[in-house]
Parts: C-alpha cells; structure tokens; sequence
C-alpha cells in the first residue's frame, strides 16, 4: 500500500517526508517493535523512537497518559520555581516600580483565569488580608514596596559609619519614591505614638 502511494506521489511530481511521519505497529494489543515501514526508500521513525504531538497531545509507545502526568508536574514544578526566581529577584536589580506592576499585572491575568473568576476583580478582592475568603498569595508590589523600604531602613539605620554616611540611592522609578514612602511611615509612627 505504501508503494502504491510513494508511486502515485511519484506520478503527481510530489514526495512524502518520512521524518515528519511516524509509524505505530500493534499485533496482539501490544507494540510490535520490530516492523517497521518505509516510504520513498526512507524508513518512517516508530513512535516508541520519536514521540510524536498531534492536538496538544504527546503519543509515545505506551499509549498510556501516566508518564504525562509525571511530565506536567516536573513543568508545573519548574515553571513555579521560574516564578519564584522572577519574584525573588526584584530586590536585587534596580527594577522600576512600574516594571513590578506590568509583572504583577501578567499574573493577575493568568490568576484570574485559572481562578475562574471575572476579569474585572479588583486587585484588592484578591489580596485582601481582612476578607473571609484569604487567597494564599500576597501582591508583588506590595512585596517590592516593603523589600525597597525595609532595604532603605536597614541601610539609614547601619551600626557602620561609613555605611550611615553614604547616600543611599533606591532606583523606584516616578510612580513611586522610596524615601518619601519611608519618610511618611516614621511620621505615622510618631503621630501614633504622641496620639497614644
């Protein structure tokens, strides 16, 4: 039947490309691993050889889904872990605050996908801290806020001289300012304290 095709193929002026062809023998509902096929003179990989994936699915020589689920935990796995990278690294680099907010913006989007809720919830429904139901994750500007201030602080508030001595320079962009946050948190301090 092959040579038939390759033939008419043949007579059409057109050829068939075995590499981006896959071939699947079962006898006795088991893959058959020793026959093989060829078109064109050129022999069609097996799918135990080369997976092969057709409508977002994987097909090997298994025929079965309980290696894929060991292959999207090891993705879900490492796709948090590049989050996690992602968030842990803001306070090392000089990132804008309005970078921070694009970022925070991309995972509101997919949150509020896989969440299944509209997408016009606020920002403050999903990190609520005081509501009933509390989501297990905290706003990524609100983490950049308190690592930049809390990085300020410790750099104003040295036991080193030389270190007190340096003007400390945050890059925060023009959306918000470092100083002028931390400046406003120690007056509301001394407000709450001469208040009571």
């Amino acid at each position: 039947m092959l040579t038939r095709l390759d033939d008419l193929m043949s007579w059409c002026r057109m050829e068939f490309k075995p590499k981006k062809s896959r071939s699947l023998s079962i006898r006795k509902d088991k893959v058959d691993e020793a026959t093989t096929f060829t078109i064109a003179e050129q022999q069609i990989p097996t799918v135990s050889q080369e997976p092969v994936k057709s409508l977002g699915r994987w097909y090997d020589s298994s025929m079965k889904d309980t290696r894929r689920g060991a292959e999207t935990l090891e993705l879900t796995s490492e796709s948090l872990l590049a989050i996690n990278k992602c968030v842990d690294s803001k306070p090392l680099y000089d990132i804008c605050y309005s970078t921070v907010g694009a970022i925070e913006a991309k995972i509101n989007k997919y949150t509020r996908k896989w969440l299944g809720v509209p997408p016009g919830l606020s920002d403050v429904a999903m990190y609520c801290r005081k509501a009933k139901l509390k989501l297990p994750m905290k706003s990524i500007l609100e983490e950049y806020k308190c690592g930049k201030a809390r990085l300020l602080t410790m750099l104003e508030e040295s036991d080193d001289p030389v270190v007190k001595t340096v003007q400390s320079s945050l890059k925060t962009g023009r959306k918000w300012k470092v100083t002028e946050a931390v400046d406003e948190a120690k007056e509301c301090l001394k407000m709450k304290k001469v208040i009571g």
